[in-house]
């Protein structure tokens, strides 16, 4: 597009979805090259989402694991499914509700997680690794505020 010719639609406005082009455009790469890593393990992402937040959270229901792999019910259910099938996780009934189950993480999901984290947690260090701790701090701190105000 010729520059001369470029829209406009206000200086605060075009800055605001240039910032969310360039947000995108990072996260987009970064989730590339951590999926390409986590298939590796024969996981797909939302996989690995799953293992990952019974590994650091512990026993959840299967809303709990929804809100916090930002997926949806039938999504997490399919899911869910495959990691059971796979010997990864397990279910309990829930005592306090009897239509709901507690799922965990079983032996065999906790080794493919240690194997498969430290070198995840390493690659996120080599991501930001352009940006100087205050700038990562920085980051963090408007992207938490960004998030927040949502």
């Amino acid at each position: 597009m010729n520059v001369k010719n470029k829209k406009s639609y206000g200086e605060l406005r075009d800055l605001s979805m240039q910032t969310w082009v360039q947000l995108f455009r990072a996260y987009t790469k970064i989730r590339a090259k951590e999926t390409q890593y986590i298939h590796g393990f024969n996981l797909t992402m939302i996989q690995f989402q799953v293992l990952e937040v019974l590994y650091h959270r512990g026993d959840l229901n299967i809303g709990a694991i929804t809100k916090l792999t930002m997926s949806t019910p039938g999504n997490i259910t399919v899911v869910v499914r495959n990691l059971k099938r796979d010997g990864l996780i397990d279910s309990i009934a829930d005592s306090k509700d009897k239509r709901a189950s507690i799922l965990s993480i079983t032996q065999k999901g906790k080794e493919i997680i240690e194997e498969l984290f430290p070198t995840h947690a390493k690659n996120f260090e080599e991501h930001f690794k352009v940006l100087s701790k205050e700038e990562t701090e920085t980051l963090y701190n408007l992207l938490r505020k960004l998030h927040k105000s949502q």
